[in-house]
């Protein structure tokens, strides 16, 4: 029986072979001995990868074994740019990344000869238009936030710039984002990582988010610190604050500030020392239970001087926020909001078993949610935030119809910023600049430019939702109720949102939501 001769044998015989015949031309022509410069190098990598013993693959295919590693290293840009469909990509399809960036730049934003999408397979979905369309007077959709415990209420656009810190992103995307919030006139939510000076250079209303890291209100040992709280929320950007719990990407899942990432810079914005490695922990340590939570709201309201308050989380357990509702309206103390974060939620990283098994889908809370604050007496007073891909009008009327009185978008405003969902974020190597701190990479990023594509993104967004409103009879936010939206959920067979989500109550349309459009 023959023996089998491997692809390593091979190629030794090769480099043999490689070297006979280069001593042999050099005996007549003394210049081919320079090609030991070529053969000599990739020798030595052969004989370094056939005497290592972690990769298999380059052991046994000693050079070519490397492209496999490079062909998986720019496999998501082969498929975005060459087998991609318009509707395949994940988590946004290329037809979802292009209307943003057509909103984004002020160009074209139709597309030719209909739809694409499968209307008979199960999950598609669509809103029931009307004979007769409606006139939205008011252009500028905004909603007022401020329970009646509130002293200084926040007249908020229904779209606005989602949790993202500084330190995920660059210092020219976020003073980018806050600028054109400025620009636009809405909102950009600071994320965990503190309010930094490239979020007050924008000049946009922002919306702090504060952590269990307490980042910018934290004293020497972690805890909460009053003193900084009072003095940073006193800034007159700061127009609401917002209770981190949990994020829908990686809910009950803290994080870590690496020593080397911990600049003096990063280090004064949060107030923690630099070059140390410093922990978010899962939990709160400021309360441990509903009740103490909704103490802990009433130090913010009062520390603000009555600045909206609220609560950011993705719904897990429902026992628990029923449990919540339960001592909202025994103490008569809530919060100003309450965000929902849906599972389908972005993050710049998070571990894989948290962003694809834990958590609620967006609609399945934000529809229990609106049935609990229903049960116990509390819709009006607490205005119900929605986060999680949410990047047209048609996904602002989706949300609005399940409750939801403003909604936060992330990925959507990474797009307007050029964004080209390199998959990188993890990385500090995104290519466009957006979530890196190289700077030779996030000073490519224009601050003039971009923050006008934001605003822009911004405005056309909202145009198009107030387009669709129209054409389906909603002359107001109040107006818009999931009887009018449906889902095929079978071969043969749609149901409402409203048989979906709320099949023995009545619609929400009927619960006062307190808007006020401007």
């Amino acid at each position: 029986m023959a023996s089998h001769v491997s692809v390593r044998q091979t190629m030794g015989y090769a480099f043999l072979a490689a070297y006979l015949i280069t001593l042999f031309l050099s005996v007549f022509e003394r210049q081919y001995l320079w090609l030991l410069v070529a053969i000599v190098p990739l020798h030595l990598v052969y004989l370094r990868n056939i005497r290592q013993g972690k990769h298999t693959i380059l052991r046994n295919y000693p050079l070519v074994g490397y492209l496999r590693y490079f062909f998986e290293s720019i496999r998501p840009e082969l498929r975005q740019y060459f087998f991609e469909s318009d509707l395949d990509g994940k988590p946004f399809s290329r037809r979802q990344r292009s209307v943003v960036y057509q909103r984004a730049k002020n160009v074209r934003q139709t597309v030719p000869f209909g739809m694409q999408a499968n209307s008979q397979e199960v999950g598609f979905e669509w809103i029931a238009h009307t004979m007769f369309p409606a006139h939205v007077r008011e252009q500028d959709l905004r909603v007022t936030v401020g329970s009646s415990r509130c002293r200084q209420p926040y007249s908020a656009s229904i779209y606005n710039i989602s949790a993202m810190s500084y330190g995920s992103l660059s210092k020219t995307a976020v003073t980018a984002l806050s600028a054109g919030a400025k620009l636009g006139g809405f909102a950009h939510n600071t994320g965990e990582g503190g309010v930094s000076p490239f979020h007050i250079e924008g000049g946009g209303d922002l919306i702090w988010q504060v952590g269990t890291g307490y980042f910018g209100c934290r004293d020497k040992d972690g805890n909460f610190s009053e003193q900084l709280f009072r003095e940073q929320v006193a800034h007159p950007n700061i127009k609401m604050v917002e209770i981190k719990l949990s994020q829908g990407a990686k809910p009950g899942h803290g994080g870590i500030l690496p020593a080397a990432k911990n600049t003096p810079e990063i280090a004064a914005i949060r107030k923690v020392v630099p070059y140390t490695t410093v922990a978010s922990p899962p939990a709160h340590s400021a309360f441990q239970d509903q009740f103490t939570m909704l103490l802990y709201i009433e130090k913010l309201r009062v520390l603000s001087e009555g600045k909206p308050i609220g609560i950011k989380l993705c719904i897990g357990n429902k026992q628990e926020f029923e449990r919540l509702c339960q001592e909202m309206m025994h103490n008569q103390i809530y919060p100003d909001f309450i965000t929902i974060d849906g599972a389908e939620g972005g993050t710049g990283a998070a571990p894989l078993e948290f962003t694809d098994s834990l958590g609620m889908p967006l609609y399945d809370a934000l529809a229990f949610v609106q049935n609990m604050l229903q049960k116990y007496g509390l819709r009006d007073e607490i205005k119900l935030i929605a986060a999680g891909k949410i990047i047209t009008g048609v996904d602002i009327i989706k949300a609005v119809s399940l409750g939801a009185d403003i909604c936060y978008s992330a990925r959507g405003m990474m797009f307007a910023l050029g964004c080209i969902q390199a998959l990188q974020c993890d990385s500090g190597r995104c290519p466009v600049g957006i979530a890196t701190q190289d700077k030779h990479l996030y000073s490519g990023l224009d601050v003039a430019e971009k923050r006008v594509r934001v605003a822009n993104f911004h405005g056309n967004t909202i145009k198009s939702t107030i387009e669709v409103m129209e054409a389906c009879g909603f002359a107001g936010l109040e107006q818009i109720t999931p009887d009018k939206i449906f889902r095929r959920v079978e071969q043969g067979r749609s149901v409402s949102f409203q048989e979906l989500y709320f099949p023995s109550n009545a619609l929400p349309s009927q619960i006062s939501r307190n808007y006020v459009l401007n």
